[in-house]
Formats: C-alpha cells, sequence, structure tokens
C-alpha cells in the first residue's frame, strides 16, 4: 500500500473526452519527507512515517523537532504514519512527490469531517419527525420517548443501549473509499478525485491506495539530485541552448 499526506485545496470540474462535466476535489499532495521507518524486528510491523507542510521550526515544540533534526528532515507541521508492506525504495529523509499515484487508479482518503455544533435528531440521525401539514403536531422535531413505561413485572427501567439522541455532529474521522484519481500535476504536487472528500478547505487528508481496489506499487523517491521537474527542464534548455545562458550571464 502506498500513501501520501496532503491538504484539501478546493473544488473544481473537468471535461472528459465525451464533454461530460465531472466535478473534482484538488488536494495539494507532496513533497513529504520520510521522517521514520517501522520494521518487523523492530517494532513488529512494516511502515513508513511522513512529514508534510514545512513550518518555522519556533513553531515546533523540543522533541518534534529533535527528532525531525536527527532525521535531516526540515521542520513539518502533519506527521503520520501510514503501514506499506514494501519499505525497500525508502530510507530516512527520502522525499516523496505526486508522480507515485497516476491517472486511473483508485485511492481512499482519511480526514476529519466539518464540525457541524450541536443538532437533533432530524439532522443528526434523519428522524422523521412529526407531521408539518393538515392538523400540524405536537410532537415536532422532538426526539420523543426514549425507553417504556416505568412499573410492572418484565417493564424496561432504563435507556435502551445506542438510543439516537440530540449532541455534537461532525468533526471526526472520516475515511471514504475508492475515489478515482482524474489528474495528476507532478510539477505543482497536485491531485483531482473524483468525488468529494471530508473536511474543509486547508485540512490535512491521508491519501492511500485503495484497500479494495487499488493496485499494488512500489515507492517512487524523488532523489535529491533530480529536483523538480521545472528545475529539470530549465536545465534541459540551457543545454540545448549555451547561447541564452552566455547572454543571460552578460
Amino acid at each position: 500500500m502506498i500513501g501520501l499526506l496532503g491538504k484539501k485545496i478546493g473544488m473544481s470540474q473537468i471535461f472528459d473526452g465525451e464533454g461530460q462535466q465531472i466535478p473534482v476535489t484538488v488536494l495539494e499532495v507532496g513533497p513529504c519527507f520520510v521522517t521514520a521507518l517501522r520494521t518487523k524486528e523492530k517494532n513488529g510491523y512494516l511502515g513508513v512515517q511522513l512529514g508534510f507542510d514545512a513550518i518555522k521550526e519556533k513553531r515546533l515544540n523540543k522533541a518534534k523537532a529533535g527528532a525531525l533534526r536527527k532525521a535531516n528532515v526540515p521542520p513539518v507541521r502533519f506527521i503520520r504514519e501510514i503501514r506499506t508492506e514494501d519499505i525497500a525504495n525508502l530510507s530516512v529523509g527520502s522525499e516523496l512527490h505526486a508522480e507515485n499515484f497516476e491517472v486511473g487508479e483508485y485511492v481512499d482518503i482519511e480526514g476529519v469531517s466539518i464540525g457541524k455544533g450541536f443538532q437533533g435528531v432530524v439532522k443528526r440521525l434523519n428522524y422523521k419527525g412529526g407531521a408539518s401539514s393538515s392538523h400540524g403536531s405536537m410532537f415536532g422535531r422532538v426526539p420523543g420517548s426514549i425507553g417504556s413505561k416505568a412499573g410492572g413485572v418484565g417493564c424496561r427501567k432504563k435507556v435502551r443501549k445506542g438510543k439516537g439522541l440530540p449532541g455534537h455532529m461532525g468533526d471526526e474521522k472520516v475515511c471514504i473509499h475508492n475515489l478515482k484519481v482524474m489528474k495528476v500535476d507532478v510539477e505543482n504536487n497536485l491531485l483531482a478525485l473524483g468525488g468529494s472528500v471530508p473536511g474543509a478547505e486547508g485540512g490535512y487528508l491521508i491519501i492511500r491506495s485503495a484497500l479494495k481496489r487499488g493496485k499494488k506499487g512500489s515507492w517512487i523517491v524523488r532523489s535529491s539530485k533530480q529536483g523538480s521537474p521545472k528545475e529539470s527542464s530549465s536545465e534541459t534548455s540551457k543545454a540545448e541552448n549555451p547561447q541564452e545562458g552566455t547572454k543571460a550571464s552578460s
């Protein structure tokens, strides 16, 4: 299983070859830095710890800043661990980008849903409520009775476990399965997924290859010498036209 950390940018739309409009969610995926590796000999399982979203070092506590400094990784805000079957290509300090995903494959997205505060049973649990037309109803949107009447032999005298009641809604971990990758922008580290993902704009996400429909692939690690596609293309153009580089320097 391959996974990366990212951030929700917002919603957009694209058009396929037949002109059909497809709603997509744009994610900023990477660069992610390998901060630690988990092995079966030491930890009992295989996994990789990733860091995302670089920040100033003074915004981290000393423990986290020291661990990242030891791993030779820049200060990052969002750190999560992903289970994987293959860590052969990975090493502490490696840099991962959006090219680990391809157009057409399916991914699972994990994030924190938008909080909706304290809500009643009609919105929170889809209760029907009382009649609102004709003669109306005194029941309205209230939850109603929560248990049997007390008294008598064998009567229930306590609230049934799991009874739906008003309460806090949203702001909880949600995982959306089998979202299709519609577009990959390696230069800008952007990923366009068909459909919606949990959380508000700017919220952090964990993107994994789909558990049910995903394909097994290997990690693509970008070496420090390789650099970004923009830098490599500019170096290639300078090599083809050395005169332009000479003019610029003069």
